[in-house]
C-alpha cells in the first residue's frame, strides 16, 4: 500500500502533468475514445458517420457548404484529421498564387482536402488524388462528387502512394507535377518524396505541401528537405486542426532542380 503521505507528494507532480498536456488529453478523449464508442453504438466507421452528417446537411454542388459542413462536425461531434479551415487557408492562397493545372494528392482520406484543392483549381486543371484504403476512398468518391467535381476533374485512385509515383507518367500520361499535396502516413513522406524526384516529375518550380509536420511530426522528411539542397522551404506554423493548444505546421517545399 501506497502511504497517504507519499501519494499527497506526487499530487502536485500529477496536476502539473495534467494542466501541461490537457490538451492532449482532450484530443485522445474525442479522437480515439469517443471514435470506439461511436463505432460500437452505430456499426459505422468515423468516416461513414462523417459522409451521412454531410449529406444530411451540406447543400449538393456547393464546395463551400461541403467544407462548412465538414467543419463542424469535426470540431463539434467528431475528431477526423483533415488540413482544417485555418491551414485549409493557407493551403487556398497557395493554390491560387501557384494556380497549378496538375496536381497530386496523397491521402484523400474522407475527401475534404480533394474538395478544398479542387474548389480552387484553375479551368482545365486536373487533380489526382491517391487514397489506399478502399473504404475511406469509397467516402472521398462520394464527398468529391457531392461537391459537384467530375472525373475530368479530379480523379481518385485507390492504390498505394509508392505504387501510384512511378505509373503517373505511363498510366495517366503526365509529363509535370506542378503542385503536390501530402496529407497520409507521415513515414511515407520522405520516401514518397524521393520517389517523386526520380519520377522526373518535378520541375523547377513545382510545390510541394506537406501537412502535419510537427505534429504528429515528419522528423526524417525535415532532415533531408534541409541538407539535400533540392528545395527552397519554408514551415507556416499553426495549430492542429479543430484542436486548441497544439502546435503544428505544413511545409512549403518549392523544387529547384539538382545544382
Amino acid at each position: 500500500m501506497v502511504s497517504p503521505a507519499i501519494a499527497l507528494a506526487f499530487l502536485p507532480l500529477l496536476l502539473t502533468l495534467i494542466i501541461r498536456y490537457r490538451f492532449f488529453f482532450v484530443l485522445f478523449y474525442r479522437a480515439v475514445l469517443v471514435r470506439i464508442w461511436n463505432d460500437c453504438v452505430t456499426g459505422l466507421t468515423r468516416e461513414e458517420r462523417a459522409y451521412q452528417y454531410v449529406l444530411t446537411h451540406a447543400t449538393q454542388g456547393d464546395p463551400d457548404s461541403i467544407l462548412e459542413t465538414f467543419d463542424v462536425w469535426c470540431s463539434k461531434v467528431e475528431f477526423i484529421s483533415n488540413i482544417g479551415p485555418k491551414k485549409g487557408k493557407i493551403l487556398d492562397r497557395l493554390l491560387m498564387e501557384q494556380s497549378p493545372l496538375t496536381v497530386l494528392e496523397l491521402g484523400s482520406h474522407c475527401g475534404y482536402s480533394t474538395v478544398r484543392i479542387a474548389r480552387a483549381l484553375p479551368l482545365g486543371a486536373r487533380l489526382y488524388s491517391v487514397e489506399m484504403d478502399q473504404r475511406n476512398a469509397a467516402i472521398a468518391e462520394k464527398i468529391i462528387r457531392l461537391a459537384g467535381f467530375d472525373d475530368d476533374t479530379v480523379e481518385l485512385i485507390v492504390k498505394p502512394s509508392d505504387e501510384v509515383i512511378p505509373q503517373l507518367r505511363t498510366d495517366h500520361g503526365l509529363e509535370r507535377l506542378d503542385f503536390v499535396f501530402m496529407d497520409h502516413w507521415k513515414k511515407c513522406y520522405l520516401s514518397d518524396l524521393q520517389i517523386l524526384e526520380g519520377s522526373g516529375l518535378l520541375g523547377k518550380g513545382s510545390m510541394i505541401v506537406a501537412d502535419n509536420v510537427l505534429f504528429p511530426g515528419a522528423p526524417k522528411f525535415l532532415r533531408y528537405i534541409r541538407k539535400c539542397g533540392l528545395y527552397e522551404w519554408k514551415i507556416h506554423r499553426a495549430t492542429l486542426e479543430y484542436s486548441r493548444g497544439i502546435r503544428d505546421g505544413m511545409a512549403e517545399l518549392v523544387y529547384q532542380g539538382i545544382k
